[in-house]
């Protein structure tokens, strides 16, 4: 999967400044994953929330900036992209992350779960 290497500084930015919704779900769910996710990670022009190799899933959360036109439009042609590579996306809005947690947990664990059965 090629990575486009101008973003490494942006993602590195991002990774230090994650907002309340990512750390929230990065510190209290996806570090303490078993399989390994990544944080900012960056899939070809695009730089995914959080990714997981094994499984080939992207995790997005979206804040209410992507609920305009262009942005919807970006973030599907970005999930276009993405599931052409073979990966799987989910997404969830930022209030999902805050009042649904567990279910938003379960939700991933499900689809990491079906993306590597064929792996035991």
């Amino acid at each position: 999967m090629e990575r486009n290497p101008d973003l490494k500084k942006n993602a590195q930015k991002l990774r230090k400044n994650m907002t309340k919704e990512e750390a929230h779900l990065w510190y209290q769910f996806l570090c303490r994953y078993p399989l390994r996710f990544r944080r900012q990670y960056i899939i070809g022009n695009y730089i995914a929330d959080f990714y997981c190799h094994q499984a080939k899933l992207v995790i997005e959360l979206d804040g209410s900036q992507h609920c305009s036109p262009e942005e919807m439009e970006y973030d599907r042609k970005r999930t276009a992209y993405m599931e052409a590579q073979g990966l799987l996306v989910l997404r969830f809005s930022n209030l999902d992350v805050m009042r649904q947690f567990h279910s938003v947990c379960e939700i991933v664990d499900m689809a990491v779960k079906e993306r590597t059965a064929f792996l035991k």
